[in-house]
């Protein structure tokens, strides 16, 4: 019988997750559709249950339903729940459990660029849902310093208190940040703050960046954003968001099928997706 994999979302309409995985399902042999689902937030229960009766395979989380799903699965894997927040979600033999792969797929698409966190400082922009994923996932790394930056401190401190792993981090303001940029090895930006149509907007000030630094922005509309484009121009080394969309999307895939699929193929589907 045909397997079914899905996302739910509201809207969903944009999601590029079923092209790029109905692809691999079909590139490993798969009898499987992955399908996109709309769900509002207030048929989210209805829906869960809905998928459950049915026996779904698995599924995607997206906004805005990350953390509302919690309550409605049978278990949540501890990092997910420390987070507070799912994107994936596993049927086993019945008991739908979640994850959030979310913070390894940005951990695993540094690999090329990073074997080792243990000497690296690091900082983070911004303390929402996405910052939150990856300093968790990022903590358990045990980098050098794992520092947070946001418009509002408090919002940075309550983030870091928040990990349940050891980290020797600080929370600070921008302008703090913006002064002591060059200390740092790897810069995450983790906020909405460059993505179209406002692509000519930045979080901080790249003045005193170290221009042997690695600039992730987890935005990949546009595909570079002004921070990247600055950090480039100052001789950085530049990543999009499009790997952290595809890793995730990718150990999501290994968490259902037990094969991890071929992260190149996903990528040049999901840059096909954007340029068009």
């Amino acid at each position: 019988m045909k397997k079914l994999f899905a996302v739910l979302g509201y809207p969903i309409g944009h999601s590029m997750s079923p092209i790029m995985l109905n692809d691999v399902l079909s590139y490993y042999e798969i009898d499987a559709h992955y399908h996109p689902f709309k769900v509002s937030p207030e048929e989210l229960e209805t829906a869960i249950r809905g998928l459950k009766a049915i026996g779904i395979s698995g599924f995607n989380v997206t906004i805005p339903h990350k953390s509302a799903i919690i309550p409605f699965l049978d278990s949540v894997d501890d990092l997910a729940l420390s987070i507070g927040a799912v994107n994936t979600v596993v049927n086993d033999n019945g008991k739908l459990v979640g994850y959030n792969t979310d913070g390894y797929g940005f951990i695993k698409g540094l690999e090329p660029y990073i074997s080792s966190f243990s000497d690296k400082k690091v900082l983070v922009i911004g303390a929402g849902g996405a910052a939150r994923a990856i300093y968790f996932t990022m903590a358990k790394m045990k980098p050098l310093a794992l520092d947070i930056t946001n418009r509002t401190v408090i919002k940075a401190t309550e983030l870091i208190k928040a990990c349940p792993f050891e980290s020797n981090s600080r929370a600070l303001s921008l302008d703090e940040a913006e002064v002591q940029l060059n200390e740092y090895d790897v810069v995450i930006q983790t906020t909405m703050i460059g993505m179209y149509p406002n692509v000519l907007e930045t979080p901080i000030s790249l003045k005193k960046l170290n221009n042997q630094a690695l600039v992730c922005d987890i935005v990949y509309n546009p595909l570079e954003t002004q921070l990247l484009k600055e950090a480039r121009q100052k001789g950085a080394t530049v990543q999009n968001g499009v790997e952290m969309f595809v890793y995730q999307g990718a150990l999501a895939f290994e968490k259902w099928t037990g094969i991890f699929p071929d992260v190149k193929r996903m990528r040049e589907n999901v840059l096909r997706q954007l340029e068009a």
